[in-house]
């Protein structure tokens, strides 16, 4: 089979991948807000330094912001990719396909 060669386009793609993230982050933290008041019926999530906390809904609320933070940004950075691929061709990160 004979190769096809690849326009580069990862340094084209790094403005918009650092929006998508940038955007990513707050509709993460809009997420865990929501996520937050439904689960505790509470509009503050606890901060790690806030001394009339305990550890268990320390973490808890760590664990929930993380998760939404990481299924966020992989929907987001993933929907870019997508759209960028359909549009040019080409799959946005060098070496993957």
């Amino acid at each position: 089979m004979a190769k096809h060669k690849k326009m580069k386009l990862p340094l084209v793609y790094q403005p918009l991948g650092f929006v998508l993230s940038w955007a990513a982050g707050a509709l993460a933290g809009l997420a865990f807000r929501k996520a937050w008041t439904a689960l505790r019926h509470e509009e503050d999530a606890p901060d790690a330094l806030d001394p009339d906390r305990g550890w268990g809904e320390i973490l808890l609320a760590a664990a929930v912001q993380g998760a939404l933070f990481a299924v966020v940004r992989s929907a987001v950075d993933r929907s870019g990719a997508k759209a960028i691929a359909r549009s040019t061709g080409v799959w946005p990160v060098a070496g993957r396909d």
